[in-house]
């Protein structure tokens, strides 16, 4: 009876094991999530590295010309981002796909519309705030995850990982909130992106009064991720509550 009945437990293991099909391109999506997180995280660190630099050496003056000298990097490294939204679309990340959408375009949002196309937004030393905040935040969080991709936690990392985004998230915000602030008389004055109104309401609305909309949804946006944030980092300080026991 004894015999059996380990005959039975042995063939009811591989009876379950057989039911549960391995993924066989597991291998194929973890080089591609290591491969981009090691390029986001070369990317915002050259980023931060050259910024760090030349305030060291040049003081305040390095705040006029941030866009000038890594534009072109935060330009790649933000155009890139855009896969964090499709890679849960995709299965390829247990994320949301929501919280990603609001970090992504709220971000190019401020790159591409208020620092991108209006010349005089690039030389104010709010650019400078803005990349450095983001370039900061990025340096901790793409190599926690490109460590993850391997099965590998540094205790150090996963501490910055789970806890600095809670002052400098906000800090952010804050910074892309005064970006956009400052550009409001800008395109009132070039009507950049005005959009077109029917002769009897006038020529035009300014694309200001969007923006005005824009900043309630950028703290609304603020709430959201916040909060999903703060999930995460409750979910992975209970994990590890567990581990430990």
């Amino acid at each position: 009876m004894e015999i059996q009945t380990k005959e039975e437990e042995k063939l009811n293991k591989i009876s379950v094991e057989s039911r549960v099909r391995k993924d066989p391109y597991l291998g194929l999506k973890k080089g591609y999530l290591f491969m981009y997180n090691l390029v986001q995280f070369l990317g915002f660190s050259w980023i931060f590295v050259n910024m760090t630099v030349r305030l060291f050496i040049l003081g305040q003056d390095s705040f006029y010309d941030t866009f000038h000298t890594t534009a072109d990097m935060m330009y790649f490294c933000q155009m890139m981002a855009v896969l964090e939204v499709i890679n849960p679309l995709l299965g390829l990340v247990r994320t949301g796909v929501f919280p990603a959408l609001i970090q992504v375009a709220g971000r190019n949002v401020i790159l591409f519309v208020i620092f991108g196309s209006l010349d005089d937004m690039q030389n104010k030393p709010v650019v400078f705030f803005v990349f450095y905040l983001w370039s900061t935040i990025e340096i901790f969080r793409y190599p926690f995850y490109m460590l993850a991709c391997i099965g590998t936690d540094w205790p150090m990392l996963t501490w910055f990982r789970y806890n600095l985004w809670i002052p400098l998230y906000p800090l952010g915000v804050v910074a892309e909130a005064v970006a956009v602030i400052q550009s409001l008389p800008i395109f009132d004055e070039t009507r950049l992106f005005s959009i077109p109104l029917p002769a009897g309401l006038g020529h035009s609305l300014s694309f200001s009064y969007t923006l005005q909309l824009y900043l309630v949804l950028m703290f609304l946006g603020l709430f959201i991720n916040f909060r999903h944030l703060y999930k995460l980092r409750q979910r992975r300080y209970r994990l590890r509550k567990r581990k430990a026991h």
